[in-house]
């Protein structure tokens, strides 16, 4: 599952003057999906329902 919108990403990496591969929005989608399970972990080994930006 996809988490990115890839042509964003393609947007910001083309204004660094840079290309990128077909398959980045696929790792960053999964960097961003583990960030996150790391994230609910925290906020539930702090006794909250909630997560944070903090917990990142």
């Amino acid at each position: 599952m996809s988490y990115v919108v890839a042509s964003k990403l393609k947007e910001l990496i083309k204004k660094s003057g840079m290309m990128s591969s077909g398959d980045l929005s696929d790792s960053v989608s999964a960097m961003l999906e583990e960030a996150v399970k790391k994230a609910v972990v925290r906020a539930k080994a702090n006794g909250r329902k909630t997560v944070r930006a903090e917990d990142l």
